[in-house]
């Protein structure tokens, strides 16, 4: 498998796992692990938004990624995010991700201070030199870091020989031709936001990395495969129907993760926890709309897969 081949495809951002205290759970990780690895979907995005980073310490993501790496069984391309708040914990990830074998590692830029270009390379490129081994992929999400990955910032990070992907999770297409353009042959370019992934693979994404992807693979494995099929249409419907879904269960009071993985609990029969404050867990009155959220992904899956 080539360079580029390991990370064309369907990579679910994986959930963070907890016992009943909130507490990471070892067991509960791996048990999504092979969950995933039974899905047939390529690998794993660990530790980012999905995985409640920004609520996790260090030693609690550490711990995240042993369990995933041991599940896996070398059966997953698993990509670690490892951007903290500060550069000497990111690079501290970064070492133990590589340490464990990881495919790639992951970094959006600084939140918060609003810092300028080169300070933003800086903070990506000394993450890099800690893992100096590995691959390294751009988080681009504007809409929550509050700074965008221009031309200029990828033209510098594409000095650095370890970058070799980035996940795009602005909501303009565009973006990911551009950086397709611009990366040249061999780059790989994920598309991020899973409402417009038939968009994205249409404009040249290589695959996606998704927050859904894990609740609902069959539908994203999918709505690839007809892509890849030229069947376009198809794949739009299958789109329409993976967005109905996430609309549903964004309707909730509880954060969309609590969402999901109560409804990975109902289809799945997996034990995933709930979310870590401040994220607004579920409450009673939500749990007919999780079990229609459940319902109408069964539908779907029974429709078009």
């Amino acid at each position: 498998m080539s360079k580029a081949e390991k990370y064309q495809g369907i990579i679910p951002a994986f959930y963070a796992c907890y016992d009943e205290n909130g507490e990471v759970d070892g067991e509960r990780v791996e048990a999504l692990t092979r969950h995933l690895v039974k899905k047939g979907v390529k690998g794993v995005y660990v530790g980012g938004s999905s995985g409640e980073c920004i609520y996790q310490t260090v030693a609690d993501r550490k711990l995240t990624l042993e369990h995933v790496m041991k599940a896996a069984e070398g059966k997953l391309t698993v990509i670690a995010h490892v951007a903290c708040n500060n550069t000497a914990e990111s690079q501290e990830l970064a070492r133990h991700a590589e340490s464990l074998g990881v495919d790639a590692i992951a970094a959006i830029p600084p939140i918060y201070f609003h810092l300028p270009e080169h300070a933003i390379a800086q903070y990506w490129n000394d993450i890099s030199s800690a893992a100096p081994n590995t691959d390294f992929i751009i988080y681009n999400i504007p809409q929550l870091a509050g700074v965008a990955l221009t031309m200029p910032l990828f033209k510098e990070m594409r000095k650095n020989p370890r970058v070799v992907a980035v996940k795009n999770s602005s909501m303009p297409t565009q973006d990911i031709q551009m950086f397709k353009m611009e990366g040249g042959e061999g780059f790989i370019v994920f598309n991020g936001p899973d409402e417009q992934l038939v968009s994205g693979l249409a404009i040249g994404a290589d695959g996606g990395i998704g927050g859904t992807y894990g609740v609902m693979p069959e539908l994203y494995l999918k709505i690839k495969e007809l892509v890849d099929a030229g069947r376009i249409k198809e794949a739009q419907d299958v789109q329409n129907a993976a967005d109905a879904i996430i609309y549903a269960m964004c309707a909730c009071h509880g954060n969309l993760y609590a969402v999901m993985k109560e409804v990975m609990k109902i289809r799945d029969g997996l034990e995933l926890g709930g979310v870590r404050k401040p994220l607004p867990s579920l409450i009673p009155e939500d749990m007919p709309q999780v079990e229609k959220c459940a319902k109408m992904i069964d539908e779907a899956i029974a429709k078009f897969c």
